[in-house]
Parts: C-alpha cells; sequence; structure tokens
C-alpha cells in the first residue's frame, strides 16, 4: 500500500492533510519564509539557501523574493533560471524550469490539480500533473502555467497569459487561454 506521499509524486488521488504531507509543507513554508527575509543577503547566501530548499538549483540559478512553493523539493531549476519577484509554484509533483529561462513577476506554475468528479472533491482528494519548461523560454509578467504543460525550448509566454495547452520550441503565446501569435 502506498503512502499519500507517494501517491501524490506518482500523480496519483491523494488526500493533502495526511501528517507526513503536513509535516513536509511545513517545513517548506518554514524554508520560504527564510528564504523571503534574505532578501538583502549576497546571491551567494541566497543560492546556499535554493540548494537547501529545493530539489536542484543549478548554478547562478536566481529567485527575487517573496517567493512560494508547496514543498521545494519537486523544483529543479537549471542553470541561470530566473524567477521574478512574487513568483508562486505548486509542487505536488514535478516543476523542471530549464537553464537560462526567465520567468516574470507574478507568475503561477501550477502542478496540483482537483478530480472534475463532485463525490472525489468532497472526499479531499487532488492530484499533480507534471511542468516542464524548457531552456531559454521567456516567461511574461502574471502568466498562469497550468497543471500537466510543457513548453518547449526558446519559447515565449506573453504576460498574463493562461497555459493551457503544450507550447512548441520557438514560438510565441499569449493570452486567455494562450494562443499562437503569427
Amino acid at each position: 500500500m502506498m503512502t499519500q506521499k507517494e501517491r501524490m509524486l506518482a500523480g496519483e488521488l491523494y488526500i493533502a492533510d495526511d501528517p507526513e504531507l503536513v509535516e513536509d509543507a511545513a517545513r517548506a513554508a518554514a524554508w520560504c519564509d527564510r528564504y523571503n527575509r534574505a532578501a538583502t543577503a549576497t546571491a551567494q547566501e541566497r543560492h546556499a539557501l535554493l540548494v537547501e530548499g529545493l530539489g536542484h538549483a543549478g548554478c547562478g540559478a536566481t529567485i527575487r523574493p517573496p517567493f512560494h512553493c508547496d514543498y521545494g523539493f519537486n523544483i529543479d531549476l537549471g542553470e541561470g533560471a530566473f524567477l521574478n519577484f512574487g513568483c508562486t509554484v505548486l509542487d505536488v509533483v514535478s516543476v523542471r524550469i530549464g537553464a537560462g529561462t526567465q520567468v516574470g513577476p507574478g507568475v503561477q506554475i501550477l502542478t496540483a490539480d482537483h478530480p472534475r468528479d463532485p463525490v472525489q472533491r468532497d472526499r479531499m482528494l487532488e492530484f499533480g500533473r507534471p511542468v516542464i519548461i524548457g531552456r531559454n523560454v521567456w516567461i511574461g509578467g502574471g502568466a498562469l502555467i497550468l497543471p500537466g504543460i510543457t513548453i518547449g525550448d526558446d519559447a515565449i509566454i506573453g504576460a498574463g497569459s493562461v497555459v493551457t495547452r503544450d507550447v512548441p520550441d520557438c514560438v510565441t503565446v499569449a493570452g486567455n487561454p494562450a494562443r499562437l501569435l503569427g
């Protein structure tokens, strides 16, 4: 029998208020609090905190506080990845952000999802779908990346876009829902 955490990590239905997950989320909240209070620390000190709190933080990866996440350990930042002020990452499963990707302020990257069946929702079940963002992507401020999305290398996501479908390499999308710009 799988634990709720194992179910969560596998992308299966799970209950988020399981004691192990509550403890993991509390640990991440304490880390976020420390990270967000380190705004005046050196770049090296902030990077050391990223290495401590995230699954992976490549050389030169930067997040400008404030930053919020569910667990941290499911986030993988490539070398030189940059997240601007006020980003939120709901990382119940894997979030990979490629090398050199730039994420504007107020962007939300969501892996957490909920069943469409009201009976399952009433039982407080949820699940996650991974988000993969390629290398050298530019995501404009206020964009919303929904669960299960893959964004290809060198793509551009316009500010305020709601990304509901995968985005191929080397294209620009914008709007709600985000659509290919010609």
